[in-house]
C-alpha cells in the first residue's frame, strides 16, 4: 500500500520497522519550506492511517499517539477510552504539571 500511496502523491517514503514485533515507521523525506508537497505529504500520511487502520493495525507502537496523530486517535478506539484516560488523567496529575497542554484525542 505504502508504494501506491508514495506514486499517488509523487512522495518518497522510505519504511523502518521491528521484525520482531510488526511494527512498521514509514518515513516521508519531504522539505517543509515546499507548501506543495507538505499539503501532499499531509495527504498521504492521512491515508496512511486510514489504509493502517482498515488492516487491524495501530497509528503508534511503542510511542504513543502524539500530538500529530491526536485527531486520529478517535478512529483507532473509542469514545468511552479516550474519557477514560482523561480521568485517569485528571485522577493522577490534578494539578496537570506533567506535560501540560498535552492532550488525549481531539477536544
Amino acid at each position: 500500500a505504502l508504494d501506491e500511496i508514495a506514486a499517488k502523491y509523487k512522495l518518497l517514503i522510505g519504511t523502518f520497522g521491528h521484525a520482531g514485533d510488526g511494527n512498521l515507521h514509514p518515513a516521508i523525506l519531504t522539505d517543509r519550506r515546499d507548501t506543495h508537497e507538505f499539503e501532499r505529504v499531509e495527504q498521504a500520511v492521512d491515508e496512511i492511517f486510514e489504509v493502517a487502520l482498515s488492516l487491524g493495525g495501530t497509528l503508534s507502537g511503542e510511542h504513543g499517539i502524539g500530538m500529530a496523530k491526536s485527531k486520529w486517535l478517535a478512529k483507532e478506539t473509542s469514545r468511552g477510552t479516550i474519557l477514560y484516560s482523561r480521568r485517569l488523567k485528571k485522577a493522577l496529575d490534578p494539578k496537570s504539571i506533567l506535560n501540560p497542554g498535552k492532550i488525549l484525542g481531539e477536544e
